[in-house]
């Protein structure tokens, strides 16, 4: 039997999924978008059309990350985190390429966004390459927690900084395993089916 507070959640996000959009939330997503979507447009609509772009993403991005034809060195680069963000967002939301322009009661200030992502990222990459103390699921919890820390994003700075790390760890898994193993080409890991389940609002 499921407790009052499990029946709670679900009667309230049940509540939010049928909610329709405020008249801002309406006009951010392209205007191609609205015209398909069954009026209301609910938030479930666009989470809905969100979450299927974001697998798109992931069954292009997974196979490269995991193969090293995209190199672990370059998905800790800021441009791939923007990049990322843009693919996630750019068929569906008018902000997709927009940073964050002001300041906010989480994220470093506007005009340091650029450099913190830079930095931040690099010395990530740099501790990984040089030492051997972080698991790959640490590298991918580091690399989420100072992306969320540095919230470059108008908005989707969660479900990008998490599609972020899974991509991250499940790639860095595999480049260490296959150097254990002394072969290019190594068994998946588990790491990497849960960059398929990536899922969240934000």
């Amino acid at each position: 039997m499921r407790s009052s507070s499990r029946r709670s959640a679900d009667a309230a996000d049940a509540r939010i999924r049928k909610t329709p959009t405020p008249h801002d939330e309406i006009n951010a997503p392209l205007p191609e978008i609205v015209e398909i979507l069954d009026k209301p447009i609910t938030r479930a609509d666009v989470y809905d059309l969100e979450q299927g772009m974001q697998d798109q993403v992931v069954e292009e991005v997974e196979p490269v990350a995991l193969d090293g034809s995209l190199p672990l060195d370059d998905l800790l680069k800021d441009h791939f985190v923007r990049d990322l963000r843009t693919r996630l967002f750019r068929p569906i939301r008018e902000w997709a390429g927009q940073p964050r322009q002001l300041e906010g009661n989480i994220g470093v200030a506007p005009e340091q966004i650029a450099v913190e992502l830079h930095n931040s990222l690099r010395t990530i990459a740099l501790r990984w390459e040089h030492t051997s103390d972080w698991t790959a699921r640490q590298l991918g919890i580091v690399v989420h927690a100072e992306t969320v820390r540095i919230h470059p994003f108008v908005d989707g700075n969660g479900r990008t900084t998490r599609l972020l790390a899974d991509i991250v760890s499940a790639a860095a898994q595999e480049r260490r395993a296959a150097i254990r193993l002394g072969s290019g080409q190594a068994v998946l890991h588990p790491a990497a089916t849960r960059v398929r389940s990536t899922s969240g609002r934000d």
